[in-house]
């Protein structure tokens, strides 16, 4: 616990700093690089409820503004397609994007026709596994499914304000196994380490996961913003991170069979999308209220507020809201992070992304992971070891802790 207790306050303190924006008036849109790989994501803000816990961009559904919303949305896209962007893959997110499918089929319907689209990956909740919804989601060419589930106990569930929502963790298996087959992958969402939780309450979610057979699933540890830290205090109690290595490593001892690791937190049946696409592709663009993107070495951040979102766009212009431009050895902290989350790194790929520079910029987190017994080498292939796939957990935590945080600021800057 010490050494998890000191990762954390250095990881806030040297990794923290990518998040300090530092341009947040004129920004200027990006330009796309010859035969760049990227991937665009669209961020839908709209929930019929809004959950305690989340800190992502979210409004409570209102159907003319969701309207108007993607009105703009399309125009967005457009302009990057003027830009010169291409795209190979869409990851759409929320929110809850399924709020509107015939929407969402006819933006998927006129990505496929404008870029080189070869997969979609898009969230859900339980409450739109209809029958209605997911056929219209596969006649739109979605590939993965994500599915937010959390947990399959029902207590949890009433704490979390889902229960009412989207019916218990039964009702909720039983929708997601009439799914099963419909979609190349059906990703199931779940989060560990609430206060309340047990551990056999954690065992029984990964009982049921097994049970059920879905090709993926991802168990985030609870990410908590500074803002949602009074609210989820009030209905779970304090938030400790005592149990959270013990819950882990039940995870990963329970899923390690029949399913390989895609990142340190989302198992695989099978070679697919995961929710962390920003392990797969180095450079991305966020289009929607809230989004981000990283281009050439740049964060992106659009306008949180949605009123503004699409004023903006009606105006012609792009809704960029804030850049930081990272310095050399903070691309590079990144870049060491994103790849090694996905558990392997390759040094020579590095080195030319680096210009040669990689191991010089950080030389003494390599070997500082190294000697703690995180990373092994293999010839020209870093990897995280059993050690080091926790303290990966710990990494990302508050990596989007810090991301988290800064959402909540920007939100409540662009409500006032």
């Amino acid at each position: 616990m010490i050494v998890e207790t000191a990762l954390t306050k250095y990881l806030k303190r040297n990794f923290g700093n990518n998040l300090s924006f530092n341009e947040f008036a004129d920004v200027t849109p990006p330009t796309p690089a010859r035969d760049a790989n990227y991937l665009m994501y669209i961020h839908i803000p709209f929930c019929e409820e809004l959950c305690p816990y989340c800190s992502f961009n979210r409004y409570v559904f209102n159907k003319d503004l969701a309207e108007e919303y993607f009105r703009a949305l399309n125009l967005e896209i457009q302009m990057y397609k003027d830009l010169g962007f291409d795209f190979k893959s869409v990851y759409v997110g929320g929110g809850t994007p399924t709020v509107m499918p015939l929407e969402i089929n006819s933006l998927l319907t006129s990505l496929k026709k404008k870029f080189s689209v070869r997969e979609i990956s898009l969230e859900t909740n339980p409450n739109h596994l209809n029958d209605d919804i997911v056929q219209i989601l596969v006649d739109s060419g979605v590939n993965r499914l994500s599915v937010g589930v959390q947990s399959f106990d029902d207590s949890m569930l009433m704490q979390m304000s889902r229960f009412h929502k989207y019916g218990s963790g039964r009702e909720i298996k039983e929708r997601l196994a009439r799914v099963l087959g419909r979609f190349d992958t059906l990703n199931v969402d779940m989060i560990f380490n609430f206060p309340t939780q047990t551990i056999e309450m954690l065992q029984n979610d990964l009982a049921t996961i097994k049970d059920l057979r879905s090709d993926q699933v991802t168990f985030y540890p609870l990410m908590v913003s500074d803002i949602t830290k009074s609210e989820l205090a009030r209905r779970f109690g304090s938030i400790s991170y005592r149990q959270e290595k013990l819950f882990y490593n039940e995870i990963y001892d329970s899923l390690s069979k029949g399913y390989t690791i895609g990142t340190a937190w989302c198992f695989s049946r099978k070679k697919s999308m995961i929710d962390e696409y920003i392990v797969d592709y180095d450079e991305y663009v966020g289009v929607g209220s809230g989004s981000f993107g990283y281009i050439n070495g740049q964060c992106l951040a659009n306008t949180f507020s949605v009123p503004d979102y699409i004023a903006l766009i009606k105006a012609g212009k792009f809704p960029l809201m804030a850049r930081k431009e990272f310095s050399p050895k903070e691309r590079a902290r990144y870049y060491f992070m994103m790849r090694l989350f996905g558990s392997s790194l390759d040094i020579d790929a590095a080195e030319k992304v680096f210009s040669g520079k990689f191991q010089k910029l950080l030389w003494k987190e390599i070997l500082g992971f190294r000697l703690f017994g995180s990373l092994q080498r293999n010839g020209k292939i870093l990897r995280l070891t059993r050690k080091g796939l926790y303290l990966w957990v710990i990494m990302m935590r508050e990596f989007f802790t810090g991301v988290n945080n800064f959402r909540e600021i920007c939100r409540a800057t662009s409500r006032t």
